[in-house]
């Protein structure tokens, strides 16, 4: 059963599991070789494991159709929402993601209902400035990168072997201006994304990619993405280091763009499944393979994405029930799902690091 309640009892029994699983932490020196040594455990994963451990992510689209260009939308994905208590709110909610503002001498959306908004993000976002378009295809002519010819760009973060690459790649076969970036610093796992029959350097580029040194440039300028997709992968990182991730990415967005995030929230089954000895500090944990996994609060999620300057569209908990009826068992998952827009009027901390000719709105 999805998006179910728990009950006190239930809460207070999780809570307990989880004082008792951290009560013993992991040896120092142990977490710091976690820690030097989390690509080497990443890419002894999917050296293991190569694309046959993960499904492919097929429900991406439902729950994040931000991820397509406006024109790619099917009317289903724009008006749909999967969780009954986000369409409560639908009107409030989703709607700004599509429509933040209209374009100057625009009284209304063409269209009232939820998410059929006429204008195109990028449309909106470029204000009464109609020539952004014209600009970015201008300024490819003078700083080619991967993907410069692009009107629509996307980057996944943490791609491991492509079970979100390729079926978004299936979704814009038909949408040329569109490209996908992807990266991963298991190079294992780059690989295996390459090495795929379904890649396609003229749309996709997958490269190796080590999200937590700020000091390593990315093959692409700053300011240029429409939507960055950052899910289940910012709990494998040390919770210091999340919040420069986070900046950091940010920075990549042109005003108006998206992150979406999806991770392991609060009292998961997965983390009250961890035995004693395996708690490296708060609420995260290493697996007997050397990788490791933090489980989000709302709030913690919230503070992450607004003090790096996005504005928080969507920020919910997904409970799922799932009963093994023969052991008489209730298993609960908990997931984290956010949304986080830039603000459209974003020039302070990222004009210098835009295209040359490329307007920041």
């Amino acid at each position: 059963r999805d998006h179910i309640e728990w009950t006190e009892e239930e809460e207070a029994i999780a809570r307990e599991k989880t004082t008792e699983n951290s009560s013993v932490k992991v040896q120092l020196e142990d977490q710091v070789k976690y820690e030097s040594q989390a690509s080497k455990y990443w890419n002894n994963f999917y050296k293991t494991h190569k694309n046959k451990f993960f499904k492919d992510r097929n429900w991406l689209l439902r729950e994040f159709p931000e991820i397509l260009p406006f024109g790619l939308q099917t009317k289903e994905e724009k008006g749909k929402l999967s969780w009954d208590h986000v369409k409560t709110n639908a009107t409030d909610s989703f709607s700004k993601i599509h429509c933040p503002a209209l374009p100057k001498g625009v009284e209304s959306c063409k269209n009232d209902s939820v998410g059929d908004c006429a204008y195109s993000q990028s449309e909106i976002s470029s204000g009464d400035n109609q020539h952004t378009k014209k600009k970015r295809r201008e300024a490819a002519k003078t700083q080619l990168f991967p993907g410069s010819h692009a009107t629509f760009r996307i980057l996944e973060v943490g791609c491991g072997a492509g079970n979100s690459v390729f079926p978004i790649l299936n979704a814009l076969k038909n949408a040329p201006e569109t490209f996908l970036y992807c990266c991963d610093f298991a190079s294992g796992a780059v690989e295996l994304v390459k090495s795929h029959s379904a890649y396609s350097p003229a749309q996709c580029s997958a490269f190796v990619h080590d999200v937590c040194d700020d000091g390593l440039s990315y093959p692409f300028p700053d300011g240029i993405l429409d939507v960055i997709l950052l899910v289940f992968v910012l709990s494998s990182i040390h919770p210091d280091r999340m919040q420069g991730v986070v900046n950091r990415l940010s920075k990549l967005l042109r005003p108006g763009g998206m992150l979406l995030f999806r991770d392991h929230g609060r009292y998961d089954l997965t983390q009250l499944r961890f035995k004693k000895g395996c708690c490296l500090s708060e609420n995260f944990y290493v697996r007997g393979d050397g990788t490791r996994a933090y489980f989000f609060t709302k709030g913690e999620v919230h503070d992450m994405f607004h003090q790096a300057g996005l504005d928080e569209k969507q920020n919910l908990i997904d409970r799922r029930l799932q009963v093994n009826r023969k052991e008489k068992v209730r298993m609960h998952r908990v997931w984290i799902q956010g949304k986080f827009q830039k603000p459209l009027h974003s020039f302070h901390n990222d004009s210098d690091d835009l295209i040359p000719g490329v307007s920041a709105g």
